[in-house]
């Protein structure tokens, strides 16, 4: 199947189909015309890094997954090992996001909001004192 189909049938899109095959998650056949032929197992294998990154696992923790998904004599504490300390790291996240919320709550709520020019807010992120490190993006 063609990557239209594959990404119908997997549920991705084909940039990320793409992408994929570029970091060699996937390697699907190539027709004689160059164009990629989607067999069965690589739309399982899309179907399953799909879901995976839904749950936020990184690309190097989809790559172990997909090695131990097909090694038939795996350990599942292998697996069980990358989605604990995956489930770590979202703890931690939550823990940093639920600090986030308390401060903004508490500012928001100092904040007249009216047509005077001090501001609360502005106060709080102009201070020297020191701060928790704000969460960053993770590129995952």
């Amino acid at each position: 199947m063609n990557i239209g189909e594959a990404a119908g049938r997997s549920g991705l899109p084909a940039k990320t189909i793409r992408y994929y095959e570029d970091i060699g998650l996937i390697k699907p056949l190539r027709d004689a015309n160059g164009y990629r032929a989607f067999r069965e197992s690589e739309v399982q294998k899309l179907a399953f890094l799909g879901r995976a990154r839904a749950l936020g696992f990184t690309i190097e923790d989809c790559r172990s997954l997909l090695q131990l998904w097909e090694k038939s004599d795996r350990e599942s504490a292998d697996v069980k090992r990358i989605a604990e300390e995956h489930l770590t790291t979202i703890e931690e996240k939550i823990a940093e996001l639920t600090t986030m919320h308390a401060s903004l709550t508490r500012l928001v709520a100092a904040c007249a909001g009216d047509d005077r020019p001090d501001c609360p807010i502005l106060l709080d992120l102009a201070a020297e004192e020191a701060r928790p490190e704000p969460v960053t993006d993770d590129v995952r």
